[in-house]
């Protein structure tokens, strides 16, 4: 389509000489524009996508995909409602749990927590990583034991082996009274789940302990539905719904932190549209420097036009080096906004090290890392958007110098 020569002029245009320095200075600029614009939407565009994926992957690493509440009718007949909603093909897991605000107080020191009542085989089933337990999750059983999340008790300066008081607020009834519940426990491990909330603000209590403590015997809370497939868990909705019955609620886990990802996915939205400007601008930096390029090759257009150039040769070349630009420009982006995706963390260590910031605090992202993950359709819409504004940015400067009069241009030469 395009034949050699048209090349080698296009080469030669963009090779501005000394007294056309401000058109490669803006051309330059193009360039950088249309760089940097692809590399920050693949980055950021991936940081999000991450964000997502691991946010959500962190919160059903200990909930599951549905959620069965007691409402009306407690659930005291856990054990044989699980194993009927475990005969549902499609359901991996079903998880009795009981749950309560409590203090934890230790040394003068205090935080508030959820515990959460847990049978030890489901717990280890769970997605995140223990320590200090000596002989696996044999420890986690009796009425003494409890596991904290490793914040948690770096907070209150627990250590594996120590005594922990916790404090309920649904207190026993007294002649002097409601007074609260408070009770010593052994610490026998802490947990790691890799999240903020989790990981200062859990802890886990044998299941038949947390009955006890919470004065719901032979009763449990909720039970936590973990499907074979995530995708797959919105429809199975409708068959546990006619097991459990009435005076019971049923809710998925888009419901539970529907306004999280609600929000995440319209700060990704208007993040798209506003970085996609960065391209557009770029597009008209490149617009207003083959403009001025035309003017300043008008004699060369002319020439080249009395020695049988055609308009659609001109066109061409001038296709070729304003297009040229967009490419090249893509392309470093495209590398720039991969190669930053994949040392993100090392990157974001550097920037930590300079600057003396924490640049992802953990209390604020719920995270303890930076995540990035990359979606190969998204980076090729950036690819394929880039490339469009690049070339339709081209356009108006290449017809324009197809347009040109010769006669015009060398008149008063």
């Amino acid at each position: 389509m395009f034949s050699a020569l048209e090349w080698t002029i296009a080469a030669r245009y963009l090779r501005a000489r000394r007294e056309e320095g401000f058109i490669s200075v803006i051309a330059g600029f193009s360039f950088l524009g249309i760089m940097l614009g692809v590399a920050t939407l693949i980055i950021v565009m991936s940081v999000m996508n991450g964000f997502r994926a691991e946010l959500l992957d962190r919160i059903l690493g200990l909930n599951g995909h549905l959620t069965v509440q007691a409402g009306d009718r407690p659930l005291d007949d856990y054990e044989a409602l699980s194993a009927r909603i475990l005969a549902i093909d499609g359901i991996r897991r079903v998880t009795p749990i009981l749950e309560g605000q409590v203090l934890v107080t230790h040394a003068g020191r205090s935080s508030g927590a959820l515990l959460r009542g847990i049978r030890a085989d489901d717990l280890a089933a769970l997605d995140i990583r223990f320590s200090g337990l000596r002989d696996g999750l044999e420890d986690f059983q009796g009425n003494d034991a409890v596991i904290l999340g490793y914040r948690l008790a770096r907070q209150l300066g627990l250590r594996v082996g120590e005594r922990v008081n916790l404090v309920s607020p649904q207190g026993s009834a007294t002649a002097f009274g409601v007074v609260p519940r408070a009770r010593a426990y052994t610490i026998v491990g802490t947990f790691n789940a890799e999240m903020y909330e989790y990981d200062s603000g859990y802890l886990f209590m044998p299941l038949d302990a947390a009955q006890a403590y919470l004065k719901s015997p032979g009763a449990v809370g909720a039970l936590e539905i973990m499907a074979d497939d995530g995708d797959r868990a919105l429809s199975l909705k409708l068959p546990v719904l006619e097991l459990i019955g009435g005076g019971r609620y049923l809710y998925d886990w888009m419901q539970s932190r529907a306004a999280l990802f609600n929000a995440l996915a319209v700060e990704r939205n208007v993040m798209f549209l506003i970085l996609t400007l960065i391209i557009v601008v770029a597009a008209f930096n490149m617009i207003s420097s083959l403009i001025m390029l035309v003017k300043d090759k008008g004699r060369g257009i002319a020439i080249l036009r009395t020695m049988g150039a055609t308009r659609g040769m001109v066109l061409r070349v001038f296709l070729i080096a304003g297009s040229s630009v967009g490419a090249v420009g893509t392309l470093a982006g495209f590398l720039l906004g991969l190669g930053f995706c994949d040392n993100i963390d090392t990157i974001k260590g550097w920037i930590e090290q300079l600057t003396g910031a924490n640049l992802f605090a953990a209390e604020l992202y719920f995270l303890s890392h930076l995540p990035a993950k990359i979606d190969p359709l998204e980076v090729a819409l950036v690819v394929a958007m880039a490339l469009s504004l690049s070339f339709l940015a081209t356009l108006y400067p290449a017809w324009r110098a197809a347009r040109l009069n010769p006669v015009e241009a060398l008149r008063y030469e």
